[in-house]
């Protein structure tokens, strides 16, 4: 058994914006978050899918880009809107789980993209290649904080 954390929280309300860090964030079923732009229907891959209501990564993939690679970028600069400390997000595809009080189920990896690379004006592909995090649904509906536990 595992038990992770919420460390930032990052949406943007346009596609290519930046993001910015928020304390809290609410999450609703069939949107995504509230004032990101999945959630706006203003991102640039914007499909009414569950897989762009919610993205996460491991705060530790973007300490390895780092560590590994000597690319390094900030937490929102990984375009992922949930930076997780502690939780294994790859193993996570297909299972539910739960950030703070709402109830998510990963579907996907989240790979990083030539899009992803633009916006940040960095070699991150290989780096973050099966680590770029998770494409997720959101379940119910709920607040997110930094903070929150992220469990099973």
């Amino acid at each position: 058994m595992w038990q992770g954390s919420v460390e930032s929280i990052h949406i943007a309300e346009k596609a290519r914006e930046p993001t910015r860090r928020v304390d809290s964030v609410v999450a609703t079923p069939g949107a995504g978050l509230e004032g990101d732009r999945y959630g706006l229907q203003q991102g640039t891959f914007s499909k009414p899918e569950p897989d762009y209501e919610l993205t996460l990564i491991e705060a530790e993939a973007i300490e390895a880009l780092k560590r590994d690679y000597g690319v390094e970028i900030g937490p929102g600069d990984s375009r992922r809107n949930i930076v997780t400390r502690g939780v294994p997000l790859n193993h996570l595809v297909g299972r539910e789980f739960r950030v703070g009080e709402v109830k998510i189920r990963g579907l996907r990896l989240c790979e990083p993209c030539a899009h992803l690379e633009t916006l940040v004006a960095k070699p991150v592909i290989k780096g973050l290649r099966h680590r770029g995090g998770l494409r997720a649904q959101v379940l119910t509906a709920g607040t997110i904080r930094v903070g929150d536990t992220v469990a099973e």
